[in-house]
């Protein structure tokens, strides 16, 4: 049975698609309720990878301050939910909306979905957050000085050498270095180093970054 459409958010909450445990669409319904009653739904996944002589990195997001979940914590390259109706050739516009970069959906290296449940409270309202995540790799020639960060969804993105990472997240580093772009005091882009440890990301399992990054290193 179907969560029926309603029109009591006026029209300016966003829906999303919603599914069963086996992902079966079970209808629509507001963000906001899907978040509270814990339903099944999409997201896009896309990590930034690129090659520096011999270095291989992988390029990872700082999350505004401002998110309502995980404020500045590191996070997925590019990610979004899927609003109703959207396929995930859609949803790739996150690339080019969140860092600046035009990225073909047939550009995107496919690798597998994942899903995530997670419990909490935003802005002192309690979610479940309960997703089915398409996961994809981009190969990106750029420099990050070339970036255009989307400043409402992301303070900065860093890079790290994928063998470090990895090492990271299977307990064998305390933590790395990763340089990057990040927002200042003065709104204005400027180079800048971290220190990074697992605990800094979003929480997920371990084996999904060390998975993850596993197998972007396979493709450089």
């Amino acid at each position: 049975m179907g969560i029926a459409r309603s029109d009591d958010d006026g029209g300016q909450e966003e829906r999303f698609d919603i599914y069963d445990e086996a992902e079966t669409w079970i209808g629509t319904a507001p963000r906001s309720t899907v978040h509270a009653m814990g339903y099944w739904h999409r997201s896009f996944h896309c990590w930034l990878i690129r090659q520096d002589g011999e270095r291989k990195l992988v390029l990872f997001q700082q999350r505004s301050a401002d998110k309502d979940t995980f404020p500045l914590h590191y996070d997925i390259t590019a990610a979004g939910h899927l609003t109703a109706g959207e396929t995930m050739q859609d949803a790739s516009r996150e690339v080019e909306e969140e860092l600046g970069i035009d990225a073909q959906y047939e550009s995107l290296l496919p690798l597998g979905e994942a899903r995530h449940e997670a419990v909490g409270t935003a802005k002192g309202v309690p979610f479940i957050d309960r997703e089915i995540s398409a996961v994809y790799g981009l190969i990106y020639e750029g420099k990050l000085a070339a970036l255009h960060l989307q400043a409402e969804e992301v303070a900065g993105v860093y890079e790290a050498d994928l063998d470090d990472m990895i090492a990271l997240f299977e307990s064998k580093l305390a933590y790395v270095t990763a340089s990057g772009m990040a927002y200042a005091s003065d709104g204005r882009l400027q180079e800048t180093e971290r220190t990074v440890r697992a605990s800094d990301f979003v929480t997920r399992p371990a084996s999904y970054y060390a998975g993850l990054f596993r197998s972007l290193l396979a493709h450089l």
